[in-house]
């Protein structure tokens, strides 16, 4: 949203769009447990950790918080994967580029052996575990997830070199009842499952939103109240919902969003009209 737009309502950032400022992001108590979690010990003990929910319902915003909050401890190296449909080569390429170790992918062996001296040196040194960061990871393979397990344990699964991240949809749930994935999903040592919102709590997300971006007055408590009604429980849904009647207002210079324009913008078709339906009716 162009500058103009944002100044005609008061607003640091378009509260809607999908690149909001990190540090403006909501953090409901679930969450700032996980987080919690992930920092005092994951981070310190290693080992996998796993975030699920339905599209939508704030699996990649979780992991945005993830990131930024452990990237705030200069001790701790945080990389992710990008691929995560990847191949075992490009799989092990990407764990290269994350973090900097040399690879050549046809050389496996040599590759873990590289990744693992380096995981163990930053532990001597920091007494903390890198930590892998994977988005959609429903689309993971089979072999690379368990590519992943065994690379980052070592003396018989006594020590864990590396903390892991994983967040998909019930896909990923799935997968991991699988039997060959069976000794991975045994080792998720925090999960936070992200479940369909209240109402009320998509009242608290749009209320937040407007209050960090700066105009907490931009909707009518009418609207709020109807956004969060129709949004499926859908924290992209409202998002959307609200973005395309931010632009709509904006295109009328209104001073505010209200109801009259949320049915304005989203008005349902018309029904049919009785001579339609009694053509219809004779027909059948």
């Amino acid at each position: 949203m162009n500058k103009k737009l944002l100044q005609l309502y008061g607003l640091k950032f378009n509260p809607f769009s999908p690149s909001v400022p990190t540090e403006a992001l909501r953090r409901t108590p679930a969450v700032e447990s996980f987080l919690w979690k992930l920092e005092h010990a994951l981070a310190q003990e290693g080992g996998f950790a796993l975030i699920t929910g339905e599209p939508g319902c704030g699996k990649s915003v979780t992991l945005r918080l993830v990131a930024e909050r452990l990237s705030s401890h200069p001790e701790l190296v945080v990389g992710s994967l990008s691929r995560p449909q990847a191949n075992l080569a490009d799989f092990y390429r990407e764990l290269g580029d994350a973090f900097q170790v040399p690879l050549r992918p046809h050389n496996r062996w040599a590759g873990a052996k590289a990744l693992r001296e380096r995981w163990q040196a930053h532990i001597d040194s920091t007494l903390c575990r890198p930590v892998l960061l994977v988005d959609e990871a429903q689309e993971m393979t089979s072999a690379v997830l368990n590519e992943l397990r065994l690379l980052s344990s070592a003396r018989f699964d006594a020590r864990q070199l590396l903390a892991v991240v994983l967040s998909g949809d019930g896909r990923l749930v799935d997968k991991l009842r699988r039997e060959e994935l069976l000794p991975l999903g045994s080792r998720i040592r925090s999960r936070l499952k992200l479940d369909v919102a209240e109402p009320d709590e998509l009242v608290a997300a749009i209320d937040h939103l407007l209050a960090v971006a700066g105009n907490e007055t931009l909707m009518t408590r009418e609207l709020i109240n109807t956004l969060s009604e129709h949004a499926l429980g859908n924290y992209r849904v409202l998002t959307g919902l609200s973005s395309e009647l931010l632009v709509a207002a904006a295109h009328k210079e209104l001073p505010q969003l209200d109801e009259k324009l949320y049915f304005e913008v989203f008005q349902p078709s018309k029904p049919l009209t009785k001579t339609v339906q009694s053509r219809s009716g004779r027909r059948s």
